[in-house]
C-alpha cells in the first residue's frame, strides 16, 4: 500500500508547484493523480524486487486542461524512486516528447522539491558510429572490394567525405555531442546511413571506440537518471528485441504512455513483415559475389570456412524458391478468386481474403523457410566468431582486423536473412481459427507499362496478444493516458486493440473546461455525403455565408473532396483558404495566425491529420467546420482482414470497428475548438447522418456538453 511517507512527498510536491506558479488546483489533475499513486503504490515486490501481482495498470483519458502531464510526474516519480524502479514516459509525437524534455521536466526540478535527473533515449540509428566516421575520413569503407557490392559500403562520395570532416571537426571540438538530431543542418539520409550502425552491426564493448562512442555515452547517462522520455516506436522496438537493449529492462520500468490511443497501430507497425522480391535477389546475388573474397579472408579458419562454403546451396535455393513463389503467385493474383485485388495508380494490391494463403503459395513458403533459416542460422554463427575476435581474451584465429572489416557486412545479411525468414514463416503457417488471423497479401508496382517491385507482406490484424505478453505482463506498472481513449463513452475498443485486461483501473477523468462555451451545430443544409454534388454545394454555400473575419478550421476526410469545394469557392472567399494541400504545416499555421492578427480573418482547409493536434486557442480558432462524419473504411490489407475475420465470428465490423473509431476522431476534432479556459466558438457538422442513422445519437451522446444547434 502506499505509505504515509510517499502520499506526504507527492501532496507536498504538488503543493509546492501550485504555489510557485500560481496555478489553480484542478479536481480533474488531483484524481488523476490519486488514481496513479495508488495504482503504482499498492504493487507488491518480491525479495529480489519483482512484481507481484496483476493490477498494475491504470488507463486514464483526461482531456484537454486536465494538466495530465504535471500529474503523471508528480503521482509516478516518487512512487518509482521508492521502489527502486526507472519512470519512462514514453510519447507519440516529437512535439509532446520535446514539451516533457524541456519544459515539464525542468518546471518540476525547478519548484517541486523532488530531486531527480532526466535523460532523453533515442536509437543508435540518431548517433554517429565512429568507426564509420574513422573509415570514411581515411577514404575506404572497411577496405574489402566485395563490400562496395553493398549500398552501405559504397566508396564514400565527395558531398559524404565533406560531411564527415565537418561531424568530425565538431566532436573533437566538443561542439556536438553525436546525435543527428543536434546537427544544425539537415543530414541527407543516403549520407547518413553510411555514418552510422544497427543494433547487429555494432561490436559493443570491443569497440576500440567504446568509451567515445555518443550512443553508449548517451546509455550510460541513461543508467545514472531516474526519468527516462523516449517515444512509442524506440519501446516497442527495444520490446521486440526482448527489452532492455536501449531503455531499462521491462521489469525495471514504470512506463507513462502518453498519447497512449496511438500505442496498437504503432505496435503493428513493428511487428509487420515484406520482402521485396527484386531487392532480396539482388542482395542475395551481391552477397554470392562476396563470398569468395569471404574466403580467402576468413578461410583459414576451420569453422568458418566450413560455414562460409555451405552457404552457396541455401543461396541457389532462395533464388530459385523465390522465382517460384513469383510464378505462383501472379497465377493467383491474375486468375484466382480467392485473391482480392485492389488498384492504386501505379501499385496494385492482392489480398488473400481471411488471411488464407492457397495450399500451393503455403507450400512454396514452407520450402523457402528452409534455405532462410540456414543462411540466419550459419550467419549467426559466423557474426558471433567474429565479435569473439575482436575481444583481446579469445583466441579465434582471426585477425582483428578482419574481424572488423568483415562483421557489418555478415550481420547486414544476417538481419535480412532474418527478415525473409520471419516473412515466409508467415505465409507458410495457418492461424488459429479462434484467434485473428494476419493480413497476408502482394504488391505489384507498375513502372512505365512494365511490372516493377512485387511485395510479400503479411502483418497481425491485432496487436492485443504481443502487447499483453511483452508490454503490460513484462513491465513493473504501467500508466496509459490520452484526451481520447474512450469510443462511445467506454474503454471496450482500446482494451481490444492494447491487449489491456479487464481488471485494471479504468476512468474517465473530468475536464476543467467549460465546453458550455461551445455551440455544436447541425445546420439545414447539411445532407448525407452519399450525395456528392449536393454536399459539396452545401459546404461551399455553407462557407460562403462565413464572416471574413472568422477563424476557421475546416476538416475533410477526402483530398479529392478538399480540392473540389477550394475550387468551387467563390474568389472572395477562396482568397482566405490556407490548405493542407499546398502549404508545410508550420508555415500554413503561422500565416494562419498573423492572418487573424491583423483582423483579416482565415480558413484552414485540412485533412484527418489536422483534426489531432492543431493547438489553435483564443482567437485564433472560433469556428470548426466538420464536413462529415470520420468514418474510415477498413479496406487497408490489414483493416479489410479483420473486419472479415470479425464477420466470421458472428460480429458486425462497422459497429464494432468503424462507429467506434469515428467517435474518437470526432471527439479530436472538436477538441480543437475549446483548448483553455474562455475559449468559445462553434462546431459545425455537415454530415446529415448524424440524425438519421441509428448510429447518431451515440455518435453526439460521446461528444463533450456542448449546447447543442441542431436543425
Amino acid at each position: 500500500m502506499l505509505d504515509d511517507a510517499l502520499k506526504a512527498e507527492i501532496q507536498g510536491a504538488y503543493r509546492k508547484v501550485v504555489e510557485a506558479l500560481d496555478l489553480t488546483p484542478r479536481y480533474g489533475q488531483r484524481l488523476m493523480m490519486a488514481e496513479i499513486a495508488r495504482t503504482l503504490g499498492d504493487i507488491e515486490q518480491d525479495a529480489d524486487g519483482r512484481r507481484v501481482g496483476n493490477e498494475h495498470v491504470c488507463v486514464l483519458e483526461a482531456g484537454t486542461g486536465t494538466g495530465k502531464t504535471l500529474a503523471y510526474l508528480l503521482a509516478a516519480l516518487p512512487v518509482a524512486r521508492a521502489r527502486g524502479k526507472r519512470l519512462v514516459i514514453s510519447t507519440a509525437t516529437i512535439a509532446l516528447q520535446e514539451q516533457v524534455l524541456h519544459q515539464d521536466l525542468p518546471m518540476l526540478k525547478r519548484h517541486s522539491g523532488l530531486s531527480f535527473d532526466y535523460a532523453l533515449a533515442k536509437g543508435r540509428g540518431r548517433y554517429i558510429c565512429l568507426t564509420r566516421l574513422e573509415q570514411i575520413l581515411d577514404g575506404h569503407e572497411g577496405g574489402q572490394a566485395s563490400m562496395a557490392l553493398f549500398e552501405q559500403w559504397a566508396d564514400p562520395d565527395k558531398d559524404v567525405s565533406d560531411l564527415a570532416a565537418s561531424l568530425a571537426e565538431a566532436l573533437g571540438s566538443g561542439e556536438w555531442a553525436g546525435d543527428r538530431d543536434s546537427w544544425p543542418d539537415t543530414i541527407d539520409p543516403v549520407h547518413w546511413q553510411q555514418l552510422t550502425m544497427d543494433h547487429r552491426q555494432c561490436t559493443n564493448r570491443r569497440c576500440p571506440h567504446f568509451s567515445a562512442c555518443p550512443f553508449f555515452k548517451a546509455r550510460r547517462r541513461q543508467e545514472e537518471v531516474d526519468v527516462i522520455v523516449t517515444n512509442h516506436d524506440l519501446l516497442l522496438a527495444d520490446l521486440s528485441l526482448g527489452g532492455g537493449l536501449v531503455l531499462p529492462a521491462p521489469k525495471d520500468s514504470i512506463y507513462v504512455l502518453d498519447e497512449g490511443h496511438h500505442l496498437p497501430e504503432k505496435a503493428l507497425e513493428h511487428f509487420y513483415h515484406r520482402s521485396p522480391v527484386n531487392g532480396t535477389l539482388r542482395w542475395l546475388g551481391q552477397f554470392r559475389k562476396s563470398l569468395p573474397e569471404a574466403l580467402t579472408a576468413l578461410g583459414h579458419q576451420t569453422t568458418l570456412a566450413r560455414l562460409l562454403e555451405s552457404l552457396p546451396e541455401a543461396l541457389n535455393m532462395a533464388e530459385s524458391g523465390i522465382g517460384e513463389a513469383v510464378q505462383v503467385s501472379r497465377q493467383l493474383a491474375d486468375f484466382d478468386e480467392r485473391a482480392t485485388a485492389q488498384s492504386q495508380g501505379n501499385t496494385r494490391h492482392f489480398r488473400f481474403p481471411r488471411g488464407e494463403v492457397p495450399v500451393e503459395l503455403r507450400d512454396q513458403a514452407a520450402r523457402l523457410v528452409i534455405p532462410f533459416a540456414t543462411l540466419s542460422r550459419a550467419l549467426e554463427t559466423v557474426t558471433d566468431m567474429l565479435r569473439e575476435s575482436l575481444d583481446p581474451d579469445k583466441a579465434t584465429g582471426i585477425e582483428r582486423e578482419q574481424a572488423e572489416s568483415w562483421l557489418p557486412m555478415m550481420a547486414l545479411i544476417h538481419g535480412r536473412a532474418l527478415d525473409c525468414h520471419a516473412l515466409w514463416k508467415a505465409f507458410s503457417e495457418q492461424d488459429d481459427p479462434q484467434k485473428p488471423p494476419r493480413a497476408r497479401w502482394l504488391t505489384q508496382s507498375i513502372q512505365n507499362m512494365d511490372e516493377g517491385e512485387l511485395i510479400f507482406s503479411a502483418s497481425p490484424v491485432s496487436a492485443a496478444d504481443t502487447l499483453a505478453r511483452h508490454l503490460w505482463g513484462a513491465c513493473f506498472g504501467a500508466v496509459i493516458t490520452s484526451a481520447t481513449l474512450t469510443a462511445l463513452g467506454r474503454f471496450d475498443r482500446i482494451q481490444e486493440r492494447a491487449g489491456l485486461a479487464n481488471r485494471y483501473r479504468y476512468q474517465s477523468l473530468p475536464s476543467a473546461l467549460d465546453y458550455s462555451r461551445g455551440v455544436l451545430a447541425v445546420p439545414k443544409e447539411a445532407v448525407d455525403p452519399a450525395q456528392k454534388e449536393a454536399h459539396d454545394q452545401a459546404i461551399v454555400s455553407f462557407l460562403s455565408r462565413q464572416s471574413d473575419t472568422e477563424a476557421l478550421l475546416v476538416l475533410f476526410s477526402s483530398r479529392a473532396q478538399l480540392k473540389s469545394v477550394t475550387d468551387a469557392l467563390p474568389d472572395s472567399v477562396g482568397e482566405r483558404v490556407l490548405s493542407q494541400t499546398r502549404l508545410p504545416k508550420r508555415e500554413l499555421l503561422e500565416r494562419h495566425r498573423k492572418a487573424v492578427d491583423a483582423g483579416q480573418g482565415s480558413m484552414i482547409f485540412g485533412l484527418a491529420s489536422f483534426a489531432e493536434g492543431i493547438d489553435l486557442p483564443g482567437k485564433y480558432l472560433t469556428h470548426v467546420v466538420i464536413t462529415r462524419l470520420p468514418f474510415s473504411v477498413p479496406d487497408d490489407p490489414v483493416g479489410a482482414t479483420l473486419a472479415e475475420w470479425i464477420e466470421s465470428q458472428g460480429g458486425n465490423p462497422f459497429m464494432r470497428i468503424s462507429v467506434p473509431d469515428a467517435s474518437i476522431k470526432l471527439i479530436q476534432a472538436c477538441g480543437r475548438l475549446i483548448r483553455k479556459e474562455g475559449d468559445e466558438g462553434t462546431i459545425t457538422l455537415l454530415d446529415r447522418r448524424v440524425l438519421t442513422r441509428r448510429y447518431g445519437q451515440a455518435l453526439l451522446d460521446s461528444l463533450p456538453p456542448f449546447r447543442r444547434d441542431i436543425a
